[in-house]
């Protein structure tokens, strides 16, 4: 019965956490930021369109917010939530049965400062996703659920949330799974998600900005981090409030002036990603470029960035998308059976 209570924990308790988040805002109600990161998106794409002539409500723009609230909250509330925690306990069991040790509370994680914890869970995730990503484009199987993603036809930010609930099964499990074993938490998880859901939604959204300026809020958020001591430097953690505000500001320009050039190197961008939901794939790359969701830096270490000129007018989809089911129901259908 272990792993059935396991299931009806997680199941119970993901509701009563979700109704909380609703209920009792906090700074850590992942409800509302996906609301707040929404909503800031949608304002840049109505200032500083990058598509001019493509208007707001976009073609099936409000099919997409619904897919936002469906895939991140109603499908986990169902049942990914219970099943991971599941998955993670067989797993780590396995393990213990074969190895004799205990990956989750042996690992070196649990004597590191936060802050590395953090960078490590999201670069460890990010690298998944990446391989992930491009065997959902190499598998034929696969690829029929990830045609609802790619089913985009005019790009805005709720596209990055657009998918097929079957990629959150191939997409959490496999994530998840190292970064439980590597003692990465909830509100760990959380704060690494909350960054990538705002980068995902900046890659798929109808704007175009310099490096220079995400380089800069880079920068901020590093000075943040900072100026608030949580690199656990002493000098940091003793600065008075004028000198916190200048680490602050002096992180910005660091960031703008240093990363700036190189951001769109290491950091996925609406340029580069809008070739990857490109109509029309290169010859010899038909399963797919730029798989990157948060770091561009995975395809140019692994050769398949591509990035032939501004892509801004390109055709979207993929052949045969114009075929493909327009409405809710028979998209999260699409890919059982014929």
């Amino acid at each position: 019965m272990k792993y059935w209570d396991i299931f009806v924990n997680g199941y119970t308790g993901y509701a009563k956490y979700l109704m909380n988040d609703i209920i009792n805002p906090s700074w850590n109600s992942y409800f509302y930021w996906l609301i707040i990161v929404s909503t800031f998106f949608l304002i840049l794409e109505v200032v500083i369109p990058w598509r001019k002539g493509q208007p707001v409500n976009r073609k099936d723009f409000w099919m997409d917010g619904f897919y936002m609230f469906f895939n991140f909250f109603l499908f986990s509330l169902v049942i990914y939530n219970a099943a991971s925690d599941v998955i993670v306990n067989l797993f780590n069991d396995g393990i213990k049965a074969v190895a004799g040790f205990n990956l989750q509370q042996s690992n070196p994680l649990n004597s590191m400062p936060y802050w590395l914890i953090l960078l490590v869970g999201f670069f460890v995730r990010d690298f998944v996703q990446w391989w992930i990503h491009r065997l959902l484009h190499k598998s034929e199987t696969l690829w029929e659920f990830h045609k609802v993603h790619h089913s985009v036809e005019e790009m805005g930010f709720a596209a990055h949330l657009r998918y097929h609930w079957m990629e959150n099964v191939v997409y959490r499990t496999l994530e998840y799974i190292p970064l439980a074993l590597l003692g990465i938490g909830l509100y760990d998880f959380f704060v690494i998600h909350i960054f990538t859901l705002a980068w995902g939604h900046f890659n798929h959204s109808n704007i175009s900005v310099s490096g220079r300026i995400t380089g800069g809020i880079l920068g901020g958020l590093i000075g943040i981090v900072l100026a608030n001591g949580l690199l656990e430097v002493t000098v940091f953690e003793s600065a008075s409030l004028f000198t916190k505000w200048g680490i602050f500001f002096g992180s910005i320009a660091v960031g703008s002036l240093v990363l700036g050039p190189v951001m769109r190197k290491l950091f996925n961008s609406p340029e580069m990603h809008i070739w990857h939901h490109s109509y029309e794939l290169p010859e010899d790359r038909r399963t797919g470029i730029n798989f990157g969701l948060t770091l561009a830096v995975w395809d140019y270490l692994f050769g398949t960035a591509y990035i032939p000129h501004d892509g801004r007018d390109i055709r979207l989809g993929f052949p045969g998308v114009e075929e493909f089911p327009e409405d809710f129901a028979k998209q999260n259908l699409h890919g059982f059976g014929k």
